[in-house]
């Protein structure tokens, strides 16, 4: 076994230990080379290796309507840039950039002109330049964020930009590079656009609508992203990825809301109309769902456009629409009946101090007139004697009527800028001296004054009487919809199972029909269908609370349902002018007649048999019976019978098979054999209630159905 020998070990340990100080001084010195001389130099390449955590935004969900149409979409849209710093010089150091720049920078101008005209290429020219040589604060020369064009461009104008001189090339050779935005875009432009709502589009904020109301939803989660520079190039190393936003359907009908808008438009366009605003909201009367909604002002230019959403955010006095309110109090609280009668003299009645008068109190005024009159042909006298009669001592209990038959309900609805009725009770206290309640605040109340109420309300408490009671909450949106599967699904809302007793619902019902059909609004009628609803001219006040300063400005409504006998609809129209003449029945009536015929129409369903050629030759169809002169005509236009066309011959004591057969020679085949007919319907035989074939006997009836 052999010894340790320090003579041989310890100068190997010393020549080690000195090799290793030496290469820990040589580490220290480098180091301190590179944090003194090399400084500069390291730190321009620390500039060119970057890590950023970068937020990827989400595709912003769509708008669409009931039947799955775009009514908002997200597109791509684009701001373009050039960096100037960009290859600044090749791998031997020759100004590669100078030279890409010197040769090319006309034709790209020149290019840029042929794609936006609005700028010449010798302005584009000295744009670029003007970047090329800025002086950056680190002192060098060149812009790196120089915009080619201060607005967004589409997709399409993008392509055509990248492939220009110099902008073809990559990124760090030519410096061309740009940020992408989502752009929100309305394939129908203006239908419905403050309820959809807008978005800024600097920022992508939601600004109003549907937009805001449902921005958590539309927006999405943003997803998470390295961004790794290396050199002149960008790696992108995905972390977390962005979830898209959801879909919402809503209940808007792109047919409904079209034809809706252009009967306004119409009617506000109209010479003698010359209106300033107009609101028409079409809701379903099951479900509360709003099909159609438009608000229109006149603009400067005298078009008019979708500025903002009156139809929930415009309260006003709403007029006579607001008298079916304090009739529906009056029949609900059982102090009036249909049977009643109201003098209502000439047309003018002193009520404490003030002239209440009739529409038409120049001509007369109405005399004395029953309790469904006075609503028919709106008397203002009418409804305001009845209500100050039952409820002048005690108006407290007229206004929790009101409240209590749902005109007052606040509708919660999710778009900003509604704003929930005003209707304030006797014992209130305010500063405001106008707004003291007087004598002549009750009787004034009754027929629309001083009230303030938006259209969506009037519509949904109408809405309710068509629905036999039950208020719904007005729906603006069904549904939300992720990859084709539905994510959460909204329920038509009852705000009020019964806003009245069922007798004073079915009492306002009639009453409601024989406005439209024998009262001040004909006009809103159709020759097709029953229609339902109340006319309302109402005088605005200005900003001064008067209504006398200057050209009067009116408030015309009417407000219905339809058909009258099987509700499917609800509308209400409001059209806002200055002067005379002003009719509620005459100009916003006609609106609703026009909405009202072409949602019908385009609900009608046609059987396929009616679809027939023109050139086509068909046998008239022949009811069974007395057939002999049918026979006749056939014959003589050479026409083949259908094979069932004969008579039936059947013994006198035996009752016949009647089916097919028409009612006049059904009831003559039955009464020859001295059986009594019971008719039931209308058209042919469909059953009859004693069999063919049985013996007649004395005392018989037959129960004929007819279809």
């Amino acid at each position: 076994m052999s010894r340790f020998s320090a003579d041989k070990v310890m100068p190997r340990y010393f020549a080690i230990a000195v090799v290793l100080t030496f290469i820990g001084f040589a580490v220290i010195g480098k180091a301190m080379y590179i944090m003194t001389a090399k400084k500069s130099y390291w730190t321009q390449v620390a500039s060119r290796l970057k890590r950023d955590s970068v937020s990827v935004k989400p595709n912003r969900g769509n708008i669409l309507s009931c039947d799955g149409q775009l009514m908002a979409s997200s597109i791509p849209e684009y701001k373009v840039f050039v960096d100037f710093q960009a290859g600044a010089t090749d791998s031997i150091g020759n100004h590669k950039r100078d030279s890409l720049w010197a040769t090319h920078i006309d034709s790209l101008c020149n290019g840029l002109n042929q794609i936006f005209p609005s700028k010449s290429a010798a302005e584009f020219k000295a744009h670029l330049m003007e970047g090329k040589h800025k002086v950056m604060k680190n002192g060098t020369m060149g812009a790196r964020h120089w915009p080619v064009w201060s607005r967004r461009i589409d997709y399409n104008t993008f392509c055509e930009v990248h492939k220009l001189p110099i902008f073809c090339e990559r990124p760090g050779v030519g410096g061309f590079h740009w940020e992408e935005f989502n752009a929100r875009r309305k394939p129908f432009t203006s239908l419905a656009r403050r309820t959809i709502g807008d978005l800024y589009g600097e920022i992508d904020s939601a600004k109003n609508g549907l937009e805001l109301a449902f921005d958590k939803e539309l927006r999405g989660t943003n997803g998470l992203m390295h961004r790794r520079k290396v050199l002149s190039k960008y790696l992108d190393i995905p972390v977390l990825s962005p979830i898209d936003g959801c879909d919402i359907v809503t209940t808007i009908d792109v047919s409904m809301q079209d034809l809706a808008e252009r009967a306004l438009i119409e009617e506000l366009k109209d010479p003698q109309v010359n209106g300033e605003m107009g609101v028409a909201i079409l809701m379903e009367v099951k479900t509360g769902d709003v099909k159609a909604i438009v608000n229109m002002s006149r603009g400067a230019d005298g078009e008019y456009y979708e500025m903002v959403n009156n139809a929930i955010s415009f309260r006003c006095e709403p007029g006579s629409v607001f008298k079916t309110a304090s009739f529906l109090v009056a029949l609900d609280d059982g102090v009036i009946d249909t049977t009643m009668t109201i003098n209502t003299g000439c047309g003018v009645m002193e009520m404490h101090g003030r002239a209440m008068k009739d529409h038409n109190w120049r001509r007369g005024g109405y005399g004395t007139i029953s309790v469904p009159r006075a609503l028919e042909v709106s008397s203002n006298i009418g409804v305001s004697w009845i209500i100050d009669k039952y409820y002048g001592s005690n108006p407290t209990k007229y206004v929790q009527g009101l409240y209590r038959v749902g005109i007052h309900e606040d509708l919660k609805l999710p778009i900003m800028g509604y704003h929930p009725p005003y209707i304030r009770m006797p014992d209130t206290k305010t500063q405001d001296r106008t707004k003291y309640w007087s004598k002549t605040t009750l009787p004034w109340m009754s027929i629309g004054y001083e009230t303030q109420i938006a259209p969506i309300n009037t519509v949904a408490f109408y809405n309710a009487i068509a629905n036999n009671g039950k208020m719904m909450q007005p729906r603006f949106v069904k549904q939300l919809v992720k990859d084709g599967q539905v994510v959460k699904e909204f329920e038509p809302v009852v705000l009020k199972e019964q806003i009245a007793k069922p007798k004073a619902i079915k009492t306002m019902q009639t009453i409601l029909e024989h406005v439209v059909s024998q009262g001040l609004g004909r006009k809103a009628g159709s020759k097709s269908f029953k229609v339902a609803g109340k006319t309302g001219t109402a005088q605005v006040a200005d900003q001064h609370g008067s209504y006398h300063s200057g050209t009067t400005r009116y408030w015309l409504s009417f407000a219905g349902y339809f058909p009258a006998d099987d509700p499917r609809y609800t509308c209400i129209v409001c059209i806002k002018k200055s002067g005379l003449p002003a009719s509620g029945g005459g100009m916003s009536g006609v609106v609703f007649h026009h909405i009202a015929e072409g949602v019908m129409a385009h609900n009608l369903k046609l059987s396929v048999a009616d679809a027939r050629d023109e050139k086509s030759v068909f046998v008239p169809d022949v009811k069974e019976g007395e057939v002999a002169a049918a026979d006749y005509i056939l014959n003589s236009l050479h026409i083949k019978k259908k094979p069932a066309l004969s008579a039936k011959n059947t013994a006198v004591n035996i009752i016949p098979d009647l089916t097919g057969m028409g009612a006049r020679d059904a009831v003559y085949q039955l009464e020859r054999r001295g059986v009594k007919a019971i008719v039931i319907g209308r058209g042919k035989v469909k059953s009859q209630s004693i069999y063919s074939g049985t013996a007649v006997k004395q005392g018989m009836a037959c129960e004929l159905r007819l279809e």
